[in-house]
């Protein structure tokens, strides 16, 4: 950094200065560089007339030198890349000068009432991502009902979002910097909320499926996206806090997932039927409800204009600064300054550059841009299969733990010998082994995790019956009569069937266990508490990340939250393991925060939201393998899965010191 506050390239030392600055602000008045013959657009100039002096003409053609001479053709490459090393030269001074009167401009604007709306706006749009992650975990005990999804059907909805995320981050993240930050997310959010309203309505596996993932494809785009378009509204000393004021809008999509699953889910009533093969439960109805959100953000977003750092970079400098004019006046309107005259008269021009020339991957700022890749995957990979991975594994071990606590309940009956009874009440979890049972009748009732073993049931009668859990084992039924019931032969194991029969089965899916309502509303409280747990996190997170800086702040973070996974093994009972769960997700939000800050911060504009989408892609891959790898340790043991997590934190702290420091640099 100079003493005149610009900022330059450490490979651009021969880097002659910039134009000159008038009030603050660069003008297009300084005369062009005679050796390097870069020059400034006027307002309304013609971009297909623009010339530079220096710009690479294209190859030499052959007849220029001898036929065949390897000097010529040696002496022509070496050129063609001169040329084009002076060309990128000269595109990359163009750019840091744009960059510094941008900050300029931003800094004129101000930070006000155009800003808070936008925060807004993009904040539905992270809001619908946040409520994406949540919609399958709690849509899944009452779909598999409707939908007789098998063990491996359930993993697989429970995966298939974050593929979706992945490609959709990569491919949208790609686009939005070849057609524009806006457009590319609108384009996105359509797509999720259109496939989320089908699911809502398919009636099969296959099709909710195919749903599922194609909306997690257009909400993939939303983080990229959001925050490389909010920072480019953003001037340099209070850009890292708000956009981390930004990232509270994905903790407010998880409460407000958490709240209407809450709320709609349980109630059963809220259905309807039309005949026997389409039903529309009350889990259909919140799919339904979550896609509000990004309808929200759509129409909101239909009022905000385009980025003006992307006109700029792809020549449009009258719609940048017809954007930046916009900014500018409602800025000043709201602060009551309205006489307030936008005094910015032009914009520098940076040379576009032909995509298909090759440029080379021998250069300098390729290895740079490699570096910073390279290391924010390793930190992004690493916090991305712990969070992801302790998160997913924190509500399964709640789930174990209360399978074992009511276990420890079961009552074991043996030998009983039961004659001429009629049970008409709920049976639950009990076990009866070597039992006789002669001339009973079991009528209406609800069979949840019984077991009977090595018992005889002789002239019995089995009538309307609904069971879950549920199994004989090495029983004999004799001249025993099954109506209505969904005690199919799968639950018989070893049994001998003598003279029995069974009549008028029920329909529907049979399944090994199905949640209570009391466990419904455990899981959507758990869910809530873990997710306002971060907003300590994001506060804190907020006001300090301007104060200390992002590498301050993301090694600090992964550092603690390494330390609070040491605590997960005194875990042992529901509570300790609700705890837990707040606590690392309140202290390992702020490391998100900094590396959302730090991404976008470290490309330029014109490969930012490809980066960060490719960045994005690389956590959801991680998310994967991170939940495969912690729920198959679940009623295992719990000391892999900690130590993992421990090392992967403990590595990106390594790595966090690895990243430049971007804080008070203006937006390259």
């Amino acid at each position: 950094m100079d003493d005149d506050g610009r900022y330059r390239d450490n490979d651009d030392d021969d880097y002659a200065g910039v134009p000159s600055n008038d009030g603050g602000y660069y003008r297009n008045d300084s005369r062009a560089n005679d050796e390097e013959g870069h020059s400034d657009s006027t307002e309304g100039h013609d971009e297909d007339d623009e010339i530079y002096e220096g710009e690479y003409q294209g190859i030499p053609r052959a007849e220029s030198g001898k036929a065949g001479s390897m000097d010529g053709v040696t002496a022509a490459q070496a050129q063609q890349f001169r040329d084009l090393s002076a060309y990128e030269g000269e595109r990359r001074k163009d750019q840091e000068e744009l960059a510094q009167q941008y900050e300029a401009i931003l800094q004129e604007c101000g930070h006000g009432k155009f800003q808070w709306t936008l925060y807004f706006v993009l904040g539905l749009a992270l809001m619908a991502d946040g409520v994406e992650i949540f919609v399958v975990g709690f849509v899944l005990p009452s779909a598999q009902i409707d939908m007789c999804l098998s063990e491996p059907n359930k993993g697989m909805l429970g995966l298939i979002v974050y593929l979706g995320m992945m490609v959709g981050a990569f491919l949208w993240g790609g686009l939005a910097d070849r057609i524009g930050r806006r457009q590319t997310l609108l384009i996105s959010l359509s797509i999720n909320s259109v496939f989320a309203f089908f699911s809502s309505f398919v009636q099969g596996y296959s099709s909710f499926l195919l749903c599922r993932l194609i909306s997690g494809v257009g909400i993939g785009g939303s983080i990229p996206i959001v925050f490389s378009y909010y920072s480019e509204f953003l001037a340099q000393e209070k850009r890292g806090e708000h956009l981390s004021w930004l990232c509270m809008f994905w903790m407010i999509g998880g409460i407000y997932a958490s709240a209407m699953a809450w709320a709609i889910i349980p109630h059963y009533g809220w259905s309807f039927q039309m005949g026997s093969a389409y039903q529309f439960h009350s889990w259909r109805v919140f799919v339904l409800v979550c896609a509000f959100p990004s309808v929200a953000a759509i129409s909101a977003l239909t009022t905000m204009p385009e980025s003006p750092r992307f006109y700029l970079e792809n020549g449009k400098h009258d719609e940048a600064w017809m954007i930046l004019k916009q900014v500018h006046d409602t800025n000043m309107r709201a602060k009551g300054y309205p006489e307030r005259v936008f005094s910015v008269t032009t914009i520098k021009t940076v040379k576009q550059m032909d995509e298909l020339v090759n440029m080379g991957d021998g250069a300098a700022w390729h290895e740079k841009w490699r570096i910073k890749l390279t290391t924010l995957f390793h930190q992004n990979f690493s916090l991305s299969s712990s969070y992801y991975g302790l998160t997913v594994w924190f509500p399964d071990m709640i789930k174990y733990l209360q399978k074992q606590e009511y276990s420890s309940r079961t009552k074991v009956f043996v030998k009983e010998k039961v004659e001429h009874v009629t049970f008409n009440f709920t049976l639950e979890n009990q076990v009866h082994r070597q039992g006789e049972y002669f001339n009973d009748k079991f009528m209406n009732l609800k069979m949840k995790s019984m077991v009977f073993e090595d018992s005889l049931f002789e002239e019995c009668y089995f009538e309307d019956i609904t069971s879950t859990n549920t199994f004989f084992k090495n029983c004999t039924f004799i001249a025993t009569l099954f109506y209505n019931t969904d005690l199919f032969k799968y639950r018989l194991i070893n049994c001998k069937l003598i003279n029995s029969t069974f009549l008028h089965n029920k329909e529907g899916c049979l399944l090994s266990d199905i949640s209570d309502e009391n466990n419904a509303y455990m899981v959507y409280f758990v869910s809530f508490l873990g997710t306002l747990a971060v907003l300590p996190g994001n506060i804190v997170s907020a006001l300090l990340m301007d104060k200390i800086g992002r590498l301050r702040m993301l090694a600090g973070s992964s550092v603690i939250s390494c330390i609070s996974c040491f605590f997960l093994s005194f875990g042992n009972s529901e509570s300790a393991m609700i705890a837990l769960l707040c606590l690392f997700g309140g202290i390992s939000i702020a490391s998100w925060n900094s590396l959302d800050v730090l991404t976008v911060e470290l490309y330029p504009s014109d490969k930012r939201t490809t980066a960060f989408g490719f960045l994005n892609a690389l956590c959801k891959l991680a998310a994967v393998l991170g939940i495969s790898i912690f729920t198959s340790f679940v009623g295992i043991t719990k000391a892999v899965p900690i130590l993992f997590a421990s090392g992967a934190l403990a590595a990106g702290s390594f790595l966090a010191l690895k990243l430049p420091e971007t804080r008070g640099q203006v937006l390259q």
